[in-house]
């Protein structure tokens, strides 16, 4: 069904003329419900309303206004809508809604938010009391007077109470903020429009998305009023012929890949690989197709009609016992239930791209929704292309298509030539490593290597398609790839792409707010991923110290450090400086090919290496994915694809042109650059930093520079075709810098200033404000927005936790501390989110945060706590800096604050902390270097005594008398290592002879000794705890956290292959925080307590689940199928923890350790029934639903194959 919604605060309708502009605008947007806010009328009447709408079926409600101030009015199409029932609040009204055309009944809410916090408040229980009274899909429009975040309103660099709380009160209410077309604002006011908030939205409920599908909010032009109108409309996105697209649940079909083979082999094709593949591929798309349409059906049929199937033999059990084969067809009939439901799963993860959450954990709700967020946040139902809007489909598509087809083609101008400069070079042996022939093995390798989830390009096929099949279709492959070797081409069909279009913020509205990115045929992608494997290993080779994009061994946060370490420096000493931060406009797209192919071949790139570059680059094809539908079909002649695995490391070598020339002008005085100064005389100059497309330059403030600088970033763009785009870039002072404006304007760019914002992380702030985290909360709390709990499993939420909501602020962590105070908002956040409920909603957390927050052996969920990860994750700079001795970063901070010793460490960071970070970091050098011990080589960079290389501490502490006695005391091993002693010895002085009692511990020393020689490889840190000599986060957190004094049966819960939902149960049991009856009594329920079951003892956790005489049949039908004995221990956790089963075979094992956790699940689901729908229990019931659930996990998840439940019994009975 259609709808259209309208709301719109428009500042009063007491003027007449005012009304007439008011009733055109709705008129236009032929709405079915408009909601005016800010009416200002204490006393609304019939013909003030038909003032501003039309027509004889109009309804109306309205709250009057107080005074001058407020006033809401909502009016409806009685054609379409029905008022069953209506509610006013104090800010708010509220409607219950039936669809004339199909009967559903739903919510409406029209919201005037009040300004102070006590009304807010009062507002927000409103909300509460609606969700309480109705339970109807809610759509909720108004002007709140609040945003959600700081990014919503201008000016706003604080995340504050209000928008936290308002963020609180849509999580709770389960509201989804859909995404604002056309714009980002919704009010603008002040001087010239410059303030700005986006104060009025549209909230729904995930059920009133389902009813009208294809939602879109949308901002409308403002013929009065400050306030923009925000219409919200659904029935449908546009459509056309999709695609093809291989849907990866079709390699869990039975029989499903054995097709494919026969369909494989028989396909023919002559002529190159390259061809015969195109072919194949074509055959087997049609042949997929017919298979899809006549043999696997429609899933929601097939799962329909699986479930009716049960529903029968549940009918029957309802009437009558069933008989054993009856009971095997039940359960046939739910395997195949769990198999539709498993299919339709991978189908939605597929298409949702949330591929953090594994199958099988009944998130299917979750994928369908998140898919269908994601079609709504890229839709484009109108869009503004060079200062027009385009509305009428077929324009937008054309529109969008003509705009591509310009952007990347290369327009004829002449291009600077770089023959003069100096580019670091390949030698011959890297160079020919390049072009060696492709093996099967790299190819497989690489394969492997990617993930089968992603978007196909127009071929359809995923990786995972080629990653299932490669037993059959390898042959063909490595043939394609010895082509592409010998020939240097391939057919151009398999470089053929789809553009999808990506918004990169919320509320755009102009095509250069959408970022394209590439979905490359899949045969294609492998072939750049073994390509670029090649190349990311001489990258370092070629690319200079300035660049930190994707050279191994580099990282974006060494340039944020570099940056931030830089300002200090300035600041700390009083000197101005000047900083431009410098975005490339639409760099991917625009760069030159031949430019390109001018910087490989003057670094030492070979002749067949560049052709296969050029093939590569310059042969796809591209058409635009526009609401889900192919437009257009063209070549292009510039650029690079984003989404082609080769993309970013040809851009880097790029850019290396652009440092090439920064340097060139640092050394002719031409740019200044930064030069640190620091302990000891050290010093060195730090000009400019790039990450790909992102690019800072530090100068002093003078004109002259910048006007340099100018002529370099014009210079460059003749050469490559890389512009720099204005709009985005700024100047940023250090310091009292005058004449700022007149500085900028020799660039062209706008002034920015300190704080800033540079690759995601903050430049030049102050580190102990919370204001610097408002940022990661904010995202944080988006996420969950639109995550909502109900859709996911407690196993989901775990998975989302770790995965995604803990990973949200672990970039911004890694270089900063967190203060204690922002940790704690983003562990509630975590929290609640785990267990549920807020102010609104009250949900008991059964286990405290501390024990969720530990490792699963210790009996947590394994859950990181935020203050632990950010000292591991500091700590690893410790590491690098003692570990990495050429990269950048470590040489600035080598100059800045000098070394220690033999230059393992830095010296101590003094003075204030300003806004450099390497203080701070500093903190963690303790607990880092008391797990880092040292690899002699030659032994030159070693302290003997003070530096720990020999056993389990320095020297100096294991023999405190000898250090006392040393005659060199600073002396490296290699200085006490005597190479003139035959072989080699160690010759230890001391400061006089040796007494009697002393000789004891030289001898110890020299025993300790007489293993180690010196050698001549160079010396080097191991981290001691853990991986292989090298620090790894884990490791650290590991070591963090303390050591592990409790007895947890973790391998007796998370058992692999059953269900996580199933795990936590058992988790919670074993804690005994289950709520039984005794826990519900001690949290102040006044219940009886009497078990469920039995009724004859009371309900306690340990009772429901191992000594209650029901559930002891259960256990004993267990131990006789087994032939084994059992005493009961008192508790879960004791149980759990000594149950072994010393049974042959890895199945029966599985089927063994999961055995507890069925009958828990069996239990407690019985439990439930009797405690919530009443009735009697069923012992025999209860005895089979047991064992079915047990055939059931064994089926499903072991890869168990009985043919029928007697015959799995025999087989677990079987000695």
């Amino acid at each position: 069904m259609k709808i259209r919604l309208l709301s719109w605060n428009v500042r009063g309708v007491n003027d007449s003329s005012k009304r007439k502009v008011i009733k055109a605008m709705i008129r236009s947007q032929k709405v079915d419900l408009f909601c005016v806010q800010e009416t200002k009328i204490q006393s609304m009447t019939e013909g003030l309303v038909r003032s501003l709408g039309s027509g004889r079926f109009l309804d109306w409600g309205a709250l009057d206004a107080q005074g001058a101030a407020g006033g809401i009015l909502i009016c409806w199409d009685k054609r379409t809508l029905e008022v069953l029932e209506m509610e006013m609040g104090q800010f708010s009204i509220s409607c219950r809604l039936r669809n004339v055309e199909d009967g559903k009944a739903w919510i409406f809410t029209g919201v005037y938010g009040p300004f102070s916090k006590e009304d807010r408040e009062t507002l927000w229980g409103e909300l509460g009391a609606i969700r309480g009274i109705w339970d109807d899909p809610w759509c909720l429009g108004g002007d709140f007077n609040v945003t959600l975040s700081q990014w919503e309103r201008s000016n706003q660099g604080r995340l504050t109470g209000a928008m936290r709380r308002f963020a609180q009160v849509v999580d709770e209410l389960e509201l989804l903020d859909i995404p604002l077309h056309g714009g980002v604002a919704s009010w603008s006011g002040g001087r010239n429009n410059q303030a700005w908030a986006r104060l009025d939205r549209f909230l729904v409920t995930q059920d009133w998305l389902d009813c009208f599908s294809g939602v879109i909010q949308s901002r409308l032009p403002r013929p009065t009023s400050d306030h923009f109108p925000i219409l919200l409309k659904g029935g449908g996105f546009r459509k056309g012929p999709s695609p093809f697209r291989f849907e990866n649940m079709w390699l869990k079909v039975d029989g499903f890949k054995e097709l494919l083979r026969g369909w494989w082999q028989e396909a023919g094709g002559r002529g190159r690989a390259s061809f015969r593949l195109a072919t194949k591929l074509k055959v087997l798309k049609d042949k997929i197709k017919a298979w899809n349409r006549d043999v696997f059906g429609r899933l929601e049929v097939n799962k329909s009609l699986a479930l009716q199937q049960v529903e029968f033999w549940d009918r029957v059990e309802s009437d009558r016992s069933l008989t054993e084969r009856e009971t095997e067809l039940k359960e046939e009939a739910k395997d195949a239930f769990k198999k539709w439901v498993l299919l339709e799963e991978t189908h939605w993860r597929q298409s949702s791209r949330e591929l953090w959450l594994r199958e099988g954990d009944k998130n299917t709700g979750f994928f369908h929704r998140m898919a269908n967020a994601h079609r709504r946040n890229n839709s484009m139902e109108k869009i503004k292309i060079s200062g027009r809007w385009l509305e009428e489909e077929q324009e937008v598509r054309e529109g969008v298509v003509n705009a591509f087809q310009q952007l990347l083609s290369e327009e004829q101008s002449w291009k600077a030539d770089i023959e003069g400069l100096q580019l670091k070079n390949l030698n011959q042996a890297e160079a020919e490593g390049l072009e060696q022939p492709f093996t099967e093995e790299e190819i497989h390798a690489a394969l492997m290597g990617m993930n089968g989830d992603k978007a196909p390009g127009p071929d359809g096929f995923t990786v995972a398609f080629w990653q299932s099949c490669w037993d059959f279709v390898k042959e063909e492959i490595v043939d394609f790839f010895k082509e592409f070797f010998d020939e240097k081409s391939f057919a151009k069909s398999l470089n053929s792409t789809f553009l999808v279009l990506i918004p990169k913020k919320r509320g755009v509205e102009d095509l250069g707010d959408f970022r394209p990115i590439s979905l490359l045929g899949g045969l294609y992608k492998l072939l750049a991923k073994v390509l670029a494997n090649r190349l990311k290993e001489v990258l370092d080779k070629v690319v200079s110290a300035d660049q930190n994009a994707f050279v191994k061994g580099r990282q974006i946060l060494d340039a944020s450090l570099i940056a931030n370490e830089v300002i200090d420096y300035w600041l700390k000493r009083k000197e101005k400086g000047l900083i431009c931060k410098l975005d490339i406009e639409k760099a991917y797209d625009s760069i030159n090919w031949n430019f390109l192919l001018k910087v490989m071949h003057k670094m030492g790139f070979g002749d067949r290496w560049m052709e296969w570059i050029r093939w590569c680059i310059s042969t796809a094809s591209f058409s635009i994915l526009v609401n889900g539908v192919p437009a257009g079909y063209f070549p292009n002649s510039r650029g690079l694809r984003q989404g082609d695995p080769l993309s970013p490391y040809l851009f880097v070598l790029g850019m290396e042109v652009l440092s090439a020339l920064l340097r060139r002008a640092v050394d002719g005085g031409f740019i200044s650059g930064c030069r640190l100064r620091g302990r000891g005389g050290m010093e060195m100059n730090v000009s400019h930093l790039l990450f790909a497309d992102d690019t800072i330059i530090f100068c002093e403030a003078r004109q002259d520079h910048l006007t340099y600088l100018s002529w370099i970033l014009a210079w460059f763009e003749a050469a490559s075709g890389l512009k720099i785009n204005l709009a985005k870039s700024e100047v940023i002072p250090v310091g009292e810098v005058e004449d700022i404006d007149e500085l900028a304007v020799e660039i062209g760019c706008k002034v920015g200033a300190l704080p800033s914002v540079y690759l995601g992380l903050p430049l030049g702030a102050n580190h102990k404000t919370t204001a610097m985290w408002d940022g990661v909360e904010a995202r944080m709390r988006r996420r969950l927005a639109t995550w909502k709990r109900q859709y996911l499993s407690k196993g989901g939420r775990i998975t989302l936790i770790k995965s995604t909501l803990a990973s949200i602020p672990i970039y911004q962590l890694s270089l900063f501390r967190m203060p204690k105070l922002i940790a704690k908002r983003l562990e509630k956040l975590q929290r609640d989110f785990l267990w549920g409920g807020g102010s609104l909603e009250r949900k008991i957390h059964l286990i405290s945060w501390e024990v969720v927050c530990t490792q699963k052996e210790r009996g947590g969920l394994g859950i990181r706590k935020i203050d632990l990860l950010n000292k591991a994750l500091l700590g690893k700079w410790i590491w690098r800096f003692a570990f990495e001795k050429e990269i950048l970063w470590r040489k600035v901070i080598g100059v800045k604050y000098g070394h220690v010793g033999y230059g393992w460490r830095s010296q101590e960071a003094r003075g204030t902390y300003g806004v450099g970070v390497w203080k701070d970091i500093l903190k963690e050098s303790s607990w880092c270097w008391d797990n880092i011990e040292f690899k002699v080589g030659k032994g030159t960079k070693v302290n003997f005594w003070t530096d720990q290389w020999c056993g389990n501490e320095a020297l100096s502490q294991a023999f405190p008398q000898l250090f006392a006695l040393a005659a060199q005391r600073n002396a490296s091993v290699n200085e006490m290592w005597d190479s003139s002693l035959g072989q080699g010895g160690w010759n230890i002085r001391l400061s006089r002879n040796s007494n009697d009692w002393e000789l004891d511990a030289l001898g110890e020393l020299f025993h300790m000794l007489r293993d180690l020689r010196i050698s001549p490889e160079e010396d080097s840190v191991i981290w001691k705890r853990g991986g292989h000599g090298r620090f790894r986060i884990r490791d650290a957190y590991k070591l963090l956290t303390g050591p592990n004094v409790t007895t947890f049966p973790k391998k007796s819960i998370w058992v692999d292959k059953v269900p996580t939902k199933v795990a936590f149960f058992a988790w919670e049991a074993t804690w005994e925080k289950v709520l039984t009856l005794d826990r519900l009594q001690r949290r102040g329920w006044h219940l009886p307590n009497r078990c469920f079951l039995c009724g004859c003892e009371e309900e306690n956790v340990n009772h429901i689940l191992l000594h209650c005489i029901v559930v002891r049949t259960l256990w004993e039908i267990v131990l006789a199928l087994f032939g084994a004995n059992w005493v009961f221990p008192e508790t879960v956790k004791e149980m759990l923890v000594s149950w072994r089963g010393p049974f042959v075979g890895r199945k029966r094992k599985m089927i063994w350790t999961s055995i507890p956790l069925c009958i828990f699940w069996t239990v407690w689901k019985e439990r439930n029934r009797l405690a919530f729908r009443g009735g009697s229990l069923a012992i025999q019931k209860l005895k089979n639903s047991f064992v079915c659930n047990l055939w059931s996990w064994a089926r499903v998840y072991m890869g168990e194959e009985s043919s029928s439940l007697i015959g799995f019994l025999e087989w677990l009975a079987a000695p």
